[in-house]
């Protein structure tokens, strides 16, 4: 067998090996999503939306945990996103390479392989007692903002990294300050690939619970947060407290909050992509 045969033989398998692999993770994917559907549709309602959670099935409801999820999401966001664009944007744009960034550098990579557990267990220390925040959306929000920020960091210098330096070079031929650069040139050319890392973020923060639950996430709120120091329950949280019921009704509760989770994460992933897109029609026009 020649040397090319034998080349175009282990191309063939390696070829098939992948297909294989991703072939099962979409079935599996396929099955379980079938599986969630078939469950929790037949609970989705006004009523559903609408009731506070409770022991008796046909009554329980999400209203609270689905209030709690938009206001912890909404405020991690506000939170983490510009403080990790911004030190990305310090760290590459205006530190001086020594020594020291190289160490921040390390920690903030460092950080992003964390357990979420241990997030949690600081924000306990930090904003909740420290702080005085309480159990409150505060305290979880801003627990999420630093679980996810290595994260936003990290992808967000990369995208700056990809600007190309005739690009800048160019800027500053025309006589443009550095914030003009940065403001005019770097951060356009570089949005869709910081979005893209912010969309990956922001889901990693929806589905967390763990560090939640050190601060304060309950399972059981009869009441709609007013601000972001009143106490707090969320989805994940909701949906595992279903999960442990032994009643088979719970088991579809906790299926059609699966769904609604999943909406919620489609929907947010769908707003960062159009934004990604505007940017990305913007610099090729």
């Amino acid at each position: 067998m020649s040397n090319l045969k034998r080349r175009k033989i282990k191309n063939k398998i390696f070829h098939a090996l992948v297909f294989a692999s991703t072939l099962f993770g979409v079935i599996i994917l396929a099955v379980l999503l079938f599986d969630i559907f078939k469950d929790g549709l037949k609970w989705i309602n006004f009523d559903f939306f609408n009731n506070f959670t409770s022991r008796i099935p046909t009554r329980a409801g999400i209203k609270a945990p689905l209030l709690g999820s938009l206001w912890i999401i909404l405020l991690t966001t506000v939170i983490a996103f510009p403080v990790g664009v911004g030190t990305a944007i310090y760290l590459e744009e205006y530190a001086k390479k020594n020594w020291i960034t190289n160490i921040i550098q390390v920690n903030i990579s460092n950080l992003a392989g964390v357990p979420s557990i241990v997030f949690g267990i600081l924000g306990l220390a930090v904003f909740v007692n420290m702080f005085g925040f309480g159990r409150s959306i505060l305290s979880g929000a801003l627990t999420l903002a630093l679980l996810i920020l290595p994260v936003i960091i990290v992808s967000s210098q990369e995208a700056l990294r990809s600007v190309p330096t005739e690009l800048k070079q160019g800027a500053y031929a025309l006589g443009m300050t550095k914030w003009k650069v940065v403001t005019g040139v770097v951060l356009p050319y570089s949005m869709p690939s910081i979005l893209t890392g912010g969309i990956l973020s922001i889901s990693r923060a929806l589905g967390e619970t763990a560090p939640l639950i050190m601060v304060g996430a309950v399972a059981f709120v009869a009441f709609t947060p007013k601000s972001i120091f009143d106490s707090f329950s969320i989805l994940p949280m909701q949906i595992y407290s279903w999960t442990s019921r032994p009643q088979e009704e719970f088991h579809g509760l906790a299926a059609a909050g699966i769904i609604v989770l999943l909406v919620i994460l489609f929907l947010s992933n769908a707003i960062a992509i159009i934004l990604r897109n505007k940017y990305e029609d913007r610099l090729k026009g």
